[in-house]
């Protein structure tokens, strides 16, 4: 049930229409389109914030991540609508999944610096899958340096929301 709301909520964020949410969960075509118009109604500053940033990518062309990194958009004037709708979705997944990309990458250079200065051998970053990152740490500082990690994801970017990272010890990522 998680993993269908969470299809729906990121489907309608990124541009899914009547057609295509009335189609993934099986309700008619005007269930799905009352649906989204609730769903806007509700979430007013989503709806804001999209409409403010399909504008602005209409007006300059490109959108930006949170640290400046730019996403040009050549089909965001088009002619066509198909891509025109294309560029538009592309508007809105850009800053969001970029700036995510932005914050991961930064804790991931801040991690790496304390894990070379302060453990060595005895800690090591292995893997990144989207927002996680999976490190190999000796038994009898996993604790510390699952605290400092915390630590250093909350905290390398200062935003008006909090950044919450949740953090878990086990013999393998699907142990943890």
């Amino acid at each position: 049930m998680r993993q269908a709301a969470k299809a729906i909520n990121f489907g309608i964020i990124y541009g899914m229409g009547p057609h295509s949410l009335a189609a993934s969960t099986g309700v008619s075509f005007v269930e799905a389109k009352d649906f989204i118009a609730k769903y806007f109604e509700i979430f007013k500053d989503v709806k804001k914030f999209l409409d403010e940033t399909k504008a602005l990518a209409h007006s300059l062309g490109y959108v930006e991540t949170l640290l400046g990194r730019r996403r040009y958009l050549l089909e965001i004037n088009s002619g066509i609508p198909m891509l025109r709708s294309s560029a538009e979705r592309m508007a809105i997944n850009a800053p969001v999944q970029g700036g995510s990309a932005d914050l991961i990458k930064m804790a991931m250079i801040e991690i790496d610096k304390l894990l070379a200065e302060k453990y060595g051998d005895s800690a090591r970053l292995l893997l990144q899958v989207h927002d996680e990152l999976v490190l190999e740490v000796k038994d009898d500082l996993a604790e510390q340096v699952s605290a400092k990690v915390k630590e250093i994801m909350e905290n390398v970017i200062k935003l008006h929301v909090p950044i919450r990272v949740d953090t878990h010890i086990g013999s393998s990522w699907g142990k943890g």
